[in-house]
């Protein structure tokens, strides 16, 4: 029987939660909500001082109802005063108009291949000549010149120039980058060039953060100064600091296919490692283990974990880790520890009331799920076989002492072998709904790589932060002894040494299980939010049986598993007769894809076909949406099934397609030397066109619609737009408003 007197916080931070999610579904229609919060926290007061006055279970049952209530609605109104939009002095309040603000660095910045980015926070904007105070957080990027310094967190930035809303996505099933800044503060977006910005100063948002950040990078000059090679240096960098900088994007996908992305990420694992590690070393300690020595652990565990968090930036994946096991330290030393559900809520709880939007952070969901699986679910996996035991039995009196010796270290090897079979796959079981709904993958081999990977970069985290510590010893001894210095550093090279053949050793397992099991990586899975909800639910009543052995669960599985196997057949059934037409925004590209069903040809207009970054950023996410199996790339109509007739003789600028009825005209060209008018539903306008409207009047008459596609640039668009949109033209510019969709069907409209 399931009791929640026990788990008292657990429910008090599901309430919460629930107020979060129902302001992120429906809180632009929800009034100010911190009267009505009052008002409930006020009666609930009143209700409690008569319960402790004249208990009474049926009132204390209501005021434990009107608690939980009011916790719902602190959830929603925690969600309204953290949106920063609603606020009167929002950016979103003065459009275009600004003509300069002044703004802070206020993230790490991301070195590109050719821009930095970074978040800036807005304090002042300059509007018809006045300055007034404004907030707002804008991405910005800044180009890598060659006399362009990276901007650094804290400097203050006099910008001119208003910034644009952030976009929303422009493809198909693309990532939805506006989204995910939204849920950071950030609205608007601006590339800005090196005469748009001066730095007028330095004023950190948080000296404490900047401090970490400065240490964060020298530790990584140590890094780069004693791994000389450049792969096993990224990954020691991102291993230890969580500087993922110079990590290749081969290797991240690497990780990605095998399951292993978590290693690169400086979170729970590091931090619990150092959690293991303090517990470890003071566990020899002797004497006795009362209040005091207790409170003296506590306090020393506490102190390196928030150590190693300053040492690595205090960056928010970190700082997560080191809140989660900062309440598992004080339940321990306080001996509260009996329930660790109510430990981790705690801490979940502290968090979102410090930042309700952690919620949607996947980061957030997959730490703590992960860890409430291996909580309940880890010693029960582990229980089913008792390996140590099994190979104990093997001993027998007769038998020499070093078969004996063998029977015991296989039986302790194996077991620690299976404890992390139990916690790998504990770990899978309640983030698997979540990897297939962010990341549409599923990698088979997980289990394999992380029983090799994980213990080795477990060691050399240590080895890691060993090489760090040494290093600083060296350092002071050699300022005081300054002729011994060269003989000293003998001793971070060779730790450095093991460190990077620990990370060499890794690294090449995690790429020769990539390589020899290419086929283990489930990939381009398609699960809706309400379908990853009934995985959820199978998994959690499939729990339910096996924990309560009643069947009522196992039917309650049964039927949520007919409702996703229906889901699927449905969207199935709904896409199979669909067929659009599709102009693709990708930059400077021509590129247009031909839909039917879970089919498509991608054709590429131009001479070259796309690359592989294009294809996963651009297509291959639309792809996935539409769980498509059979995609077929082509360039310049090659081997195309769609017909294609250039005209190269009267009009060497026009490319004619024929699809399903829909006629669609490319032109790259003059058409001054058109002598026919041609029909077409769609006119997509290339390589900034020279073209006039009367020239396209003449020739397609003025019902079809206007395309510009990404290779015109802005200039073109916007001399164009002025000219055609005043003669009642149709117009769509895929840079600005996502790809064009042309709709098959009984309306033959387009869907924009």
């Amino acid at each position: 029987m399931f009791h929640w007197a026990s788990y008292a916080f657990v429910r008090l931070t599901l309430a919460l939660m629930a107020g979060i999610l129902t302001y992120l579904y429906v809180g632009e229609r929800l009034p100010a909500l911190v009267w009505p919060l009052a008002a409930l926290v006020g009666l609930f007061l009143i209700i409690q001082a008569r319960v402790w006055r004249h208990p009474n279970p049926a009132v204390a049952d209501k005021a434990g109802l009107l608690a939980l209530v009011a916790v719902y609605v602190a959830g929603a109104a925690f969600m309204q005063q953290a949106t920063e939009s609603r606020r009167a002095d929002h950016l979103y309040r003065f459009g275009a108009n600004i003509e300069f603000y002044r703004a802070v660095v206020d993230d790490y910045t991301v070195v590109r291949p050719a821009t930095y980015a970074t978040t800036v926070r807005v304090s002042a904007v300059r509007v018809g000549g006045k300055w007034q105070p404004a907030v707002g957080g804008i991405r910005v990027s800044v180009p890598r010149d060659s006399g362009v310094a990276a901007p650094q967190y804290g400097e203050v930035w006099l910008v001119r120039g208003a910034p644009a809303p952030s976009k929303a996505p422009l493809n198909p099933g693309e990532f939805d980058y506006r989204r995910y800044l939204q849920y950071h503060q950030v609205y608007h977006q601006q590339f800005i060039h090196p005469d748009q910005y001066q730095r007028i100063g330095i004023a950190p948002p948080s000296v404490l953060k900047a401090a970490a950040m400065r240490a964060a990078r020298v530790l990584d000059g140590v890094f780069r100064q004693y791994v000389r090679a450049k792969r096993e240096y990224a990954l020691a960098s991102a291993l230890v600091l969580g500087i993922k900088d110079d990590v290749d994007q081969q290797t991240r996908q690497a990780y990605a296919n095998t399951g292993t992305t978590h290693i690169m990420a400086v979170s729970g694992l590091q931090v619990g490692l150092l959690f293991g590690a303090v517990s470890w070393l003071l566990g020899w300690l002797p004497g006795q283990r009362g209040p005091l020595f207790r409170l003296l652990t506590a306090l020393l565990g506490l102190a390196v974990i928030w150590s190693y968090a300053f040492l690595t930036g205090l960056s928010a994946s970190v700082l997560r880790a080191a809140v989660m096991f900062t309440f598992i330290i004080v339940a321990r030393a306080s001996q509260r520890q009996a329930n660790m559900f109510n430990t981790l809520a705690v801490a979940a709880f502290c968090l979102l009331c410090y930042d309700p939007y952690l919620l949607c952070d996947v980061g957030f969901q997959l730490s703590f799920l992960a860890v409430i699986s291996i909580v309940y679910l880890q010693p029960r996996i582990a229980g089913w076989f008792d390996v140590k035991n099994y190979f104990l039995e093997k001993q027998r009196p007769w038998q020499p002492k070093p078969v004996q010796k063998a029977w015991k270290a296989t039986s302790w090897t194996l077991d620690k072998v299976w404890q992390a079979t139990a916690l790998s796959l504990a770990a899978q079981v309640a983030t698997f709904p979540l990897g297939l709904f962010y990341f549409h993958q599923f990698p088979l081999s997980f289990l394999l790589s992380n029983l090799v990977a994980v213990p080795i970069s477990s060691i050399a985290v240590y080895v890691g932060l060993g090489l760090l510590a040494l290093k600083g010893v060296v350092a002071g001894v050699a300022l005081l002894l300054p002729d011994f210095a060269a003989v000293l550093d003998y001793g971070p090279i060779a730790v450095a040494y093991v460190f990077e053949m620990l990370i060499r050793w890794f690294n090449n397992y995690i790429f020769w299980i990539g390589q020899t099991m290419p086929g283990a990586l489930i990939s381009e899975i398609h699960v809706t939010a309400p379908q990853a909800w009934l995985v959820f639910g199978i998994i959690l009543a499939l729990l339910a049986f096996f924990q309560l052995k009643k069947l009522v669960w196992l039917g309650l599985a049964c039927l949520l598993m007919g409702g996703f196997a229906g889901s699927r057949v449905w969207a199935a059934h709904r896409l199979a007769p669909d067929e659009r037409l599709i102009v693709y925004s990708i930059p400077r590209r021509s590129v247009l894809g031909f839909w039917q069903g879970a089919a498509a040809h991608i054709v590429s207009a131009d001479s070259l076909p796309l690359t592989e970054t294009e294809r996963t950023y651009r297509i291959v996410p639309g792809i996935i949406q539409r769980e498509a199996r059979a995609v077929r790339y082509h360039t310049r109509w090659r081997e195309s099934p769609v017909p294609a007739a250039p005209d190269t003789a009267a009009r060497p600028g026009l490319v004619l397609a024929v699809w399903r009825g829909v006629r669609v005209a490319l032109v790259s060209g003059p058409l001054a030397g058109a002598r026919q008018p041609v029909a077409a539903h769609v006119v997509v306008l290339r390589r900034n066109a020279r073209v006039w409207p009367e020239d396209l009047a003449a020739v397609f008459g003025r019902g079809a619609v206007i395309v510009f596609d990404s290779s015109c640039k802005s200039w073109y668009v916007e001399s164009m737009w002025k000219k055609l949109q005043p003669a009642g033209w149709q117009l769509h510019d895929v840079a600005m408003q996502g790809a064009f969709i042309w709709q098959v069907g009984a309306t033959d409209a387009p869907n924009r």
